[in-house]
């Protein structure tokens, strides 16, 4: 932070890569969900898990790979789009989620993950000094 006030970054020029990869975790995330559905109500004890698993592991690892909440938040905007259209039934009557406990456990687990995933504390920056006297 050499010399820079608090906040500065919000006002400058976003990096065209770093959009990409916000886009690119965005549509991760609706990838995850589609396959996540399909998995969780094709094999329900185990599928939800593995379901579940894949989810926190997408944003988790989007936080990482970022180092930023919005790291997070962008897959599991994906996410949340694609299993809300996935929920919708059609005029036929079709719908990828059945009536029962696993599909809403999925749904709210995997918003679950997410807001533990964006409130997780913020990576530790490289460079910066220690806040402890004589380190």
């Amino acid at each position: 932070m050499s010399g820079q006030q608090p906040g500065a970054f919000l006002g400058g020029p976003v990096a065209p890569g770093r959009i990409a990869a916000y886009l690119g975790l965005a549509a991760l995330g609706a990838l995850v969900a589609i396959a996540g559905s399909l998995v969780q109500g094709g094999w329900f004890p185990g599928g939800l898990v593995l379901a579940l698993l894949a989810t926190a592991a997408l944003f988790y690892g989007g936080l990482r790979a970022t180092g930023t909440q919005t790291g997070v938040g962008a897959p599991a905007a994906g996410w949340l789009i694609a299993v809300i259209w996935l929920s919708f039934g059609r005029s036929e009557g079709d719908a990828v989620f059945s009536g029962g406990v696993g599909p809403l456990v999925y749904l709210l687990g995997g918003m679950a993950v997410a807001v533990m995933c964006a409130t997780m504390s913020r990576l530790p920056q490289p460079g910066t000094q220690s806040g402890r006297m004589g380190m």
